[in-house]
């Protein structure tokens, strides 16, 4: 008999690996996300007791779809509803991934990417469809979801538990949807994938830093959506977003395992294949009208990872792609983060001031990089008794060495970096 603990970690990895691909497969039979959700919580449930007894399977994928699906098969007919649905349930076993009538296989070739676009239904709002598909597709607790989100856990469980009762009573069917609907759910979708990438390469919670399940989950779907769409130049802004900041990652937490700053980081061990990939998607996704927020932060990764070293980055230029990126997607947090490049250019008092704005604002209350952000100015401007104790930052004291004088060339030197940046001027 296999020991407990080698079947609880053999149920986490399916769970982190397989749960969206389960959840898609279960839906398409009970097409109740709410009622696909219950089985498969039913059907992991029953691996922890079933692996234990028969051995650990060696599809656990394959297993766990085909118990959720007997369950859902049983709602079905406790719910007198199966001469209605028999239709939906005879697909064979050998493809049970095979569409349904009118549904377009060529447009959505993954399972995961069909439940992303369906929670991301318009007749949701905005952080609705988000915190659903975060919930339902990536399998991220309301505790992840939440702090994801800068919210209450119960304010997040009362959302998602909002989204599901309304797609039960709007009656919102689970389907693909056509290639014509797809534009208009896009900006949803991006945000969904960023924010599980950002859940796994900072995880929020748990004792890893880094959830690599969640992070390569993200960038897959990201190539997936390039593919799927290949002429929104944000789906590629996106990509190269999380591919530049993915390619630091070797180099993020130091020996003693202590998370390394920026400018502690060993450049040299950087992944430059897929800095290279993403610089590419970059300059190609900057051609045309003015980009959209996930470009923009993608133009600011690349300038961090062209840099020799974090003295001599383009601070000038940083700070005016900051500025486009507040206009076009103006968060707390991105203010924040733009204070780094105003000390970097105009010094630590002007940013002070910025940050100062902000905390009376309430608008980043908990957010634990701000008390972080304000205690390093103080310590650099020399008024270290008002920072009270060392607090571990995204940043650490950088020089003011950039002058307003390189700011006139911070555009230049951009556009020479990015050949396709013509939107600055």
């Amino acid at each position: 008999m296999i020991s407990p603990d080698d079947v609880g970690r053999a149920v986490a990895d399916a769970h982190r690996r397989e749960w969206a691909y389960v959840l898609a497969a279960t839906a398409r039979v009970t097409r109740d996300l709410d009622v696909a959700e219950e089985c498969v919580q039913e059907a992991y449930g029953v691996a922890l007791a079933a692996w234990r007894r028969d051995g650990i399977p060696r599809n656990p994928a394959a297993w766990l779809t085909t118990t959720a699906r007997r369950k859902a098969l049983d709602v079905l007919r406790r719910d007198q509803t199966l001469r209605a649905k028999l239709p939906l349930l005879v697909e064979p076993e050998a493809t049970p991934y095979a569409p349904l009538a009118g549904e377009e296989e060529s447009v959505l070739p993954d399972d995961r990417l069909r439940l992303v676009f369906t929670c991301c239904h318009p007749a949701l709002a905005r952080e609705a469809q988000v915190a659903l598909t975060l919930r339902l597709v990536c399998g991220l607790t309301t505790t992840e979801i939440a702090q994801a989100f800068l919210i209450s856990e119960p304010t997040m469980a009362a959302r998602v538990t909002r989204a599901k009762k309304k797609i039960s009573a709007a009656r919102i069917p689970f389907r693909v949807p056509a290639a014509a609907e797809l534009p208009d759910r896009i900006a949803a979708v991006l945000t969904v994938v960023h924010l599980l990438f950002t859940t796994g390469h900072a995880a929020p919670s748990g004792e890893l830093l880094v959830r690599d399940d969640l992070v390569e989950r993200a960038i897959d779907l990201a190539r997936l959506l390039v593919v799927l769409m290949p002429d929104e130049r944000e789906v590629r802004g996106l990509l190269a977003l999380m591919l530049l900041t993915h390619a630091r990652s070797a180099t993020r937490v130091g020996e003693d395992g202590r998370l390394l700053l920026l400018e502690e980081q060993d450049r040299s061990q950087w992944d430059r294949a897929a800095i290279d990939e993403a610089r590419a998607m970059v300059t190609d996704a900057l051609r045309g009208a003015r980009p959209g927020r996930f470009t923009l932060q993608a133009v600011i990764a690349a300038m961090h990872a062209e840099a020799p070293t974090y003295e001599t980055t383009d601070w000038p230029g940083v700070l005016q792609v900051y500025d486009l990126l507040i206009a076009v997607w103006p968060t707390p947090v991105v203010a924040l983060n733009r204070t780094v490049a105003l000390a970097m250019v105009h010094g630590p008092a002007v940013a002070l001031e910025a940050v100062e704005e902000l905390e009376r604002s309430g608008r980043l209350e908990g957010y634990r990089y701000l008390p972080a952000t304000k205690a390093d100015l103080l310590r650099r401007l020399g008024r270290g008794s008002e920072a009270g104790p060392p607090i571990a930052s995204r940043w650490s004291s950088p020089t003011t060495r950039w002058s307003a004088l390189s700011c006139a060339a911070g555009s230049r030197r951009l556009r020479r970096t990015l050949p396709g940046a013509s939107w600055l001027g």
